[in-house]
């Protein structure tokens, strides 16, 4: 015979159904899958800068001509096995990046961050000619504010400055059912899942890892190959398979190997 335990009523009504809690949020958006792209490599795109401190000096630079200096860079988002993963660049093995630069200073903001998105990661020879080079500016998830000519950036203002020196926008970008990514050889291409990212200040630096914060606002839908909605948020747990892969311009099937930090850690060891 079953014992219930003390202080437990059994009910013969049926549990309530539950109600929504999707009140002001943005409409679900739609993730492809990692295989519905497909990844190359270009000619090598060499960094303009051979050190932090000649970074810095380009800087102010141009702050002395133009004033202050903008940024932009990508969140592009697809998915594997129902878990949301970010595109991201490895540059020489060093750091990671999002895609994009900062914005030439007589150019429009969306047009320039669409040219620095293309410059990235547009196909080129034969693939070029049936490419689509435009791209789904969905949404600004950031603004990161350098107050000074050093390395610290501030996801805020702070108070007692009025004029800064460079505004880094991160965008969020809507990638399209499918796309041809080209990488310059000299970079790797790879797809991060947002819990690899989460709470890793260490490894990929705050405004990186700072990336699951901004979209934890959006509600997923998980498309597969067919273009069928397989799951969405909640979703579904994730499972081992889920990892960072390397896409384009490495020889391994995953991290393993890549011994990379964020910009910020970088530059930070750098100017140490």
């Amino acid at each position: 015979m079953s014992t219930i335990p003390p202080n437990h009523q059994i009910s013969n009504y049926p549990p309530p159904a539950a109600l929504s809690f999707t009140e002001r949020q943005p409409p679900p958006v739609r993730l492809y899958p990692l295989s519905n792209y497909t990844f190359g490599t270009k000619e090598t795109q060499p960094e303009e800068d051979p050190s932090v401190k000649d970074r810095l000096r380009r800087l102010e630079e141009h702050y002395d001509q133009y004033g202050m200096r903008r940024t932009a860079e990508g969140v592009l988002v697809c998915h594997e096995h129902n878990h949301p993963h970010i595109l991201m660049l490895v540059i020489a093995n060093a750091f990671f990046k999002l895609p994009g630069d900062y914005l030439p200073h007589d150019v429009d903001e969306l047009t320039g961050f669409k040219a620095r998105l293309n410059e990235r990661l547009a196909p080129t020879g034969s693939l070029a000619a049936d490419a689509d080079n435009d791209w789904d500016i969905l949404d600004t998830l950031a603004q990161w504010w350098r107050p000074n000519f050093e390395t610290s950036m501030y996801p805020y203002l702070p108070a007692h400055v009025s004029r800064p020196k460079e505004c880094k926008k991160l965008y969020f970008v809507q990638l399209p059912k499918n796309r041809v990514l080209s990488v310059p050889k000299n970079m790797k291409l790879l797809a991060v899942p947002l819990f690899e990212l989460y709470d890793n200040n260490a490894r990929y630096g705050p405004q990186l890892s700072a990336i699951p914060h901004y979209l934890s606002r959006y509600r997923w839908e998980f498309l597969d190959e067919n273009d069928e909605v397989v799951a969405w948020t909640p979703g579904q747990a994730v499972d081992s398979r889920v990892k960072t892969k390397t896409l384009a311009g490495g020889d391994d099937d995953d991290h393993n190997g890549v011994d990379a930090k964020g910009e910020e850690a970088l530059v930070a060891m750098d100017a140490s």
